[in-house]
């Protein structure tokens, strides 16, 4: 379906994007270890940096593990349903999480304009940045999450109406 596939890339791209942000996390962990214990001056930003692009991995990160099936679930009891059953719980699952994701993505949207605002910032280090960047990925990863349980729904209804299995296209 035209929809779940462009919901799919669009997770996909996000959970690359969200891979690649480890290599600045890396570099900024690295510096910080060097300026500290070699050079003596510890850093006023590394901190911040490392739980700012930690969180936009997992953020960004999160609807690509839905759409790879890679969060932890527990299959005890679903190993032994068939595939309509399985997709008939999933459906349900996935409905009434939506409605909570979309008042989510609402409120991280107002939350992000408001930080942007007001030039809200950190209190956490010397160095004191703006927070509306980190609080806008907040918003999109939890958009993107959103979209990727819609997908699932969209294929959990139409497996539990005995269409055949529709599944991702690939990593």
């Amino acid at each position: 379906m035209k929809l779940i596939n462009a919901i799919e890339s669009v997770t996909r791209w996000s959970g690359r994007l969200g891979a690649v942000l480890v290599f600045p996390l890396i570099g900024a962990l690295v510096f910080e270890v060097f300026s500290r214990y070699l050079m003596g001056r510890p850093t006023l930003w590394a901190f911040e940096i490392s739980y700012m692009v930690m969180g936009a991995i997992f953020m960004l990160g999160m609807s690509n593990a839905l759409r790879v099936r890679q969060h932890v679930s527990v299959d005890i009891v679903s190993m032994q349903l068939n595939e309509r059953v399985k997709a008939i719980i999933n459906a349900v699952g996935y409905f009434l999480f939506l409605p909570l994701l979309i008042w989510l993505v609402w409120e991280l949207s107002t939350y992000a304009l408001q930080a942007f605002e007001t030039n809200e910032r950190s209190g956490r280090s010397a160095w004191n940045p703006v927070v509306w960047p980190i609080y806008t990925v907040w918003f999109v990863g939890f958009l993107f999450l959103a979209l990727q349980v819609l997908a699932e729904l969209i294929r959990s209804v139409k497996t539990a109406l005995g269409h055949k299995q529709v599944e991702e296209g690939g990593s």
